[in-house]
């Protein structure tokens, strides 16, 4: 695969967990948020969405050395599962969730939001990883767009109305499964 095609697959790849942060930055900033509570979320985000492909690059790169080409094909139906999952998830969506009260927020609650925000990029990792992808710059990659989507998201849910940033926070999301959906076939089909 050429080094152009890599990068723009690792970047098309980049996108999906970073629309998933956007939508759900739009949720987050419909509730109202401050400098402090940006800062935060940057952070949390930035550490969660840098670390977990890290993480599933490292393990899927050890599946290639152990069990050898059949990981790519795993890899490819973990992204297609997540995908979907996304997909239905959007789909699902409620289109009025509740308030809560954003800034009682301690840094334990938006770790776990980021935490769980951050499986996909996990799975993301690990079929990249299989696949043979640079590490570090896959991470970078994956984390700068993760991070900048979450902050743009932030400021338009704290701009927009509640209807329509509820609207674009679920097709942001459906956006997110559908890249997935489309990397899984491009990989299954060697494509990419």
């Amino acid at each position: 695969m050429s080094a152009v095609l890599s990068l723009v697959g690792l970047t098309v790849a980049a996108l999906s967990p970073g629309l998933g942060n956007f939508a759900t930055a739009i949720a987050l900033g419909l509730l109202g948020v401050d400098a402090r509570l940006r800062l935060k979320v940057a952070c949390v985000f930035g550490f969660f969405e840098t670390a977990m492909p890290l993480l599933g690059l490292a393990l899927g790169q050890q599946a290639v050395l152990r069990f050898g080409g059949v990981t790519t094909t795993a890899g490819a139906i973990l992204l297609g599962l997540t995908g979907f999952y996304t997909v239905v998830s959007a789909v699902r969506a409620r289109s009025n969730p509740g308030r809560t009260e954003l800034h009682t927020w301690g840094l334990l609650q938006l770790c776990l939001v980021g935490a769980a925000l951050s499986v996909d990029n996990l799975i993301i990792g690990f079929a990249l990883g299989t696949y043979h992808t640079a590490i570090v710059l896959a991470a970078i990659i994956i984390g700068t767009a993760s991070v900048a989507l979450s902050l743009l998201g932030l400021e338009l849910g704290a701009h927009l109305n509640a209807r329509f940033g509820q609207r674009l926070s679920k097709h942001s999301e459906l956006l997110a499964g559908v890249v997935l959906l489309a990397i899984s076939a491009g990989i299954g089909l060697g494509m990419i």
